[in-house]
This record gives structure tokens, sequence and C-alpha cells, in this order.
């Protein structure tokens, strides 16, 4: 396989952990570049949910990467193959890099249904099962710039056990072998990049091992797989991440899967993380909430349409105490989809009569247009548009955080981002900012 196109020029590092820089060289010809931190787009067959192609891009700081997922695309496998130009014509996708993952990471998938030879993906049909064959006829259909190999990720619950986690680690290596293989003897995914699983559940020897071996091969990037969110908590996820990054070459990026929450983003993406996938929003506007947290690190309150944080704090009573979850953004382990710390719920009566927007000093068209009061009424009454407006702030909002991230990390103040993000007080280090 020719040398990858993708590099990852780092402009910093903080504590050998955090990474800022730009990715380059992405796509087929190479035009496209990402700054990371950085996060995916997230999609539905293509479709950003909710948003039509021209209302996405009124949003600004759009990722220039959209993923697309197998479980979403696998089903309709004969009429892309009749379509012949890929998915991204088929799409309607236009000046984006696209990159084709396995699962959805805000659909759950069933576990039980990995053989040593197949992979199962569940779309609206139900469950599809792939060989590497089949996975690699699905690539040369779709035609990403880059796609994630295929990949036994089926170790992430707690009572796995060791012979189990072991066994995911060599059946993925040897699908990669094979998904490279097949690869490097296709001419329609020539100018493709593949990025390497890396697995092994919550077994620090056997992550240490995955990584290893998959940095031996001529992978683009790597996949860390099994570590989402509700599979373990964040300081076993922290020390694992460490663990496997030492292993991992600098100058190749590090997409981590299923893991969207600000607070465990802020964690991985100081233990050293550069991509994240973006299926947070999705998840809080089917909820009917709106993110609210505070991120802003400048000393001017109008620079990037951010609010200031007195404006961007919320009140007592505002602040989510549904399920478990506390003022840290701490989730059930059996229970990612319950409302967390970083949003209010817009269906709530308080809301009903409330004139101000979602949060002030936001720039977005919903901010810029709408009271909460609206928001309430359209969901109350279940109008589509409410899904409209809130995946429009709720996009908005999550791509100005990753923008903070990056900020922090130039300008050392992710400390202060921390506690911007958590809703701690500052104190007296916050007045000498």
């Amino acid at each position: 396989m020719a040398g990858s196109r993708i590099k990852l020029e780092l402009s910093r590092v903080v504590q050998g952990r955090s990474r800022l820089g730009v990715l380059k060289g992405l796509g087929r010809t190479g035009q496209h570049s990402l700054e990371v931190p950085g996060c995916l787009l997230y999609t539905h067959f293509g479709t950003v949910p909710h948003l039509t192609q021209d209302t996405l891009h009124t949003l600004s700081n759009l990722s220039s990467v959209t993923q697309v997922t197998l479980s979403n695309i696998a089903e309709h496998q004969e009429v892309l193959e009749e379509f012949k130009d890929g998915f991204k014509k088929f799409a309607g996708l236009h000046d984006t890099v696209l990159y084709c993952s396995l699962h959805d990471p805000a659909a759950p998938c069933p576990p039980g249904y990995t053989t040593n030879k197949t992979v199962s993906v569940w779309g609206s049909g139900g469950r599809i099962e792939l060989t590497v064959a089949k996975f690699m006829a699905l690539q040369k259909t779709v035609r990403p710039d880059w796609y994630q190999s295929m990949a036994d990720g089926e170790t992430w619950h707690s009572n796995t056990s060791r012979k189990r986690v072991r066994k995911s680690v060599d059946r993925t290596l040897a699908h990669l072998d094979e998904c490279l293989l097949v690869h490097q003897n296709s001419q329609e995914l020539q100018g493709v990049e593949v990025f390497g699983v890396v697995e092994g559940g919550d077994i620090l020897e056997e992550r240490v091992r995955s990584a290893r071996e998959t940095a031996k091969r001529p992978v683009a990037g790597f996949c860390l797989d099994g570590l989402q969110t509700g599979s373990m908590d964040q300081a076993l996820r922290t020390q694992l991440i460490a663990a496997m990054t030492k292993e991992l070459p600098e100058d190749k990026p590090r997409l981590l899967q299923g893991v969207g929450r600000p607070d465990e983003v802020l964690a991985c993406a100081e233990a050293g993380v550069d991509l994240f996938e973006s299926f947070f929003p999705f998840q809080v506007t089917e909820r009917g909430c709106a993110l609210c947290f505070s991120f802003d690190i400048s000393p001017d309150p109008e620079r990037a349409g951010r609010a200031s944080p007195a404006v961007l704090e919320l009140n007592d009573d505002e602040k989510c105490t549904a399920g478990e979850t506390q003022a840290n953004g701490d989730v059930t382990l059996d229970d990612q989809t319950q409302m967390t710390s970083f949003e209010i719920n817009l269906k709530d009566k308080r809301y009903q009569d409330d004139f101000r927007p979602l949060v002030g000093g936001c720039g977005c068209y919903c901010c810029q247009n709408h009271q909460r009061a609206y928001l309430h009424h359209l969901l109350v009454t279940n109008e589509l548009l409410a899904g409209v407006l809130l995946m429009i702030h709720n996009t908005a909002h999550y791509n100005g955080f990753f923008s903070a991230l990056r900020e922090a990390i130039a300008n050392d103040k992710l400390d202060l981002l921390k506690r911007r993000v958590l809703g701690e007080r500052v104190g007296q280090t916050e007045r000498k900012e």
C-alpha cells in the first residue's frame, strides 16, 4: 500500500498528551484539512438529522469530515451498486471528506452476534451479517475517503472475560490484515485511507497489545473502540487511552468512538485523543433539550459570538438533576441516553413563559430569532420545527465548545475551560485571567 496522504502536523503538545494541530491531506485530492482536537459531522445516511444541506451550511465552523455508518448503508448496497458513482454523489454531498464507520454511535448495537469470520450491523430492517468480503464490497460501493477497518468491538461490557477480550483483539487484527489485502488489490479504493481499530475492553495488557500490533500495519490512523459512554468510568478510560497512545505513532490521528459528553471529551483530549464523533448534539435534540453549558475562556465576551460566563450561568432551578446525573456530569453506566447537566429540558413547564434565548449571546439562528417559550410550544405540540431549531443550536454550541478546547490548549487555559464546562466557581484564579 502506498504511503498515507493524511498527515497530522502538531503545533503543541501539553504535558506529553493533549495535542493541538491540523490534520492535512484529507480527501482523494488532499485539499481538505481539520483542526484537532476536533469532531466529525454526524449524519444518518449522509444527512445531519433534522437539517437540510442549505440549513446546515448556515452554521459556521462545520467539520470538513462527514461520518456515515455501514449500519445505515449496508441494506442499500444493491441500490448504490446500481448507481455506480459512490455514496457522496448519491447523497448530494459536496466539498466534504467522507468517513465510513461500522456502527452508528447513537444507536444501540445488541451483543452476541459476532463470530470468528463475521460482525453484524443493525439497520432499519434488522441485522446484517458482514464477512470481510462483504464489508470490503460495501467500501468499494460507498467509495469513502477513509474508512474504519472491520472489528470485533463487543467487549465493552464490564463482565466480559479476559479470554473473550483476547479473542476480540485477535479477530480485529485478523480482520484488519484481510481488509488491507483486499484494499491493496482494489482499483476502486485507490487513494482511500484505512483506520485500524484498537480493541482490548477494560484490560490494560490487551489494549497495549492491540495498539502495538495495529501500529505495525500500514494504516493512516487509529479508531479507539470499546470506550464509549456507559462502558466504564472516566478514570479507567483515561488510563487505557494513555497506555494505548504510548504505543501509537505521534504523526497519525486517534479517533475515539462513542464518547461525546463535554466532560468526557475534555478528559479524553487531555489524555491524547485527536478526533471525536459528534452524535451528542443529536442525542440532546432527541430529548427535547438544548445545550447550555459555558465554555468561554476569552477575556472578550463578544469574541466568536460566545457569551460571557455570567450570561451562560444557569439559575439553580435550571440545573439538571435528571436520573443520577450530578453537577459533574456523571452518568450511570447502564444508561447513556438520560439527560445530562450540560442541557436544559425545554419540555418543562417552567419555560412556557420564558422569553429569553436558549443561551444568551449565542449567535446561532435559533437563539437570534426565537425564545425558550417558543421552543417549549413547538415541543409540546410535536412540531417538526422543534427538532430543526434545536439541532441548529446544539450543533453550533458543540462546535463552539471544540473551538474553545483548541484555544484552551493553545493558551494554557485547559484548567479554566474545565472549570467553565463543569460549572465550578473559578474564584481568585479566574479574576487574574
